[in-house]
């Protein structure tokens, strides 16, 4: 018991100054440590769908990145494409993001670069069904990120 009183005092500070976010009036710097900022360059971060050229849904409904989920948070409904450059297109692409870990095994896995994580650590919902991302809510990550780079 003395060695914690040494260490952080009768009022909480330390010897030494602690780091302290006082969140969320306070963020911590979203760039990469080698850019000044305090995340890790291979942080991960909220899922993106991403958008090819004329704005559709880069994902060809492969189930590769579903197949190798450890956590099976992924869950991908195919349809036939409109598109002649593709068979399958997802109909329905639904990401768990309270059952993920987080790993990169989908980011890795999908052969056309359709799922991403970003820096973006901030999840939030009043109920378990809001942190369920649908296609729509992905792709709308994927608009507010469209102009970072993915990790």
């Amino acid at each position: 018991m003395r060695h914690a009183f040494e260490n952080f005092g009768r009022n909480g500070s330390t010897k030494k100054n602690i780091w302290v976010v006082q969140y969320p009036e306070q963020k911590r710097d979203d760039r990469p440590v080698e850019e000044g900022g305090q995340f890790r360059p291979n942080f991960r971060g909220v899922h993106r769908l991403n958008k090819d050229e004329d704005g559709r849904v880069r994902c060809v409904a492969c189930f590769m990145c579903s197949t190798a989920c450890p956590a099976n948070c992924i869950h991908i409904v195919a349809d036939e494409s409109p598109w002649d450059d593709r068979e399958k297109y997802p109909k329905q692409f639904d990401i768990d993001e309270l059952r993920c870990i987080y790993c990169g095994m989908c980011e890795e896995a999908c052969p056309v670069d359709a799922i991403e994580l970003t820096p973006h650590y901030e999840i939030t919902g009043l109920t378990r069904q809001e942190l369920i991302f649908d296609k729509s809510k992905l792709l709308q990550v994927y608009d507010q990120t469209i102009g970072e780079k993915p990790m």
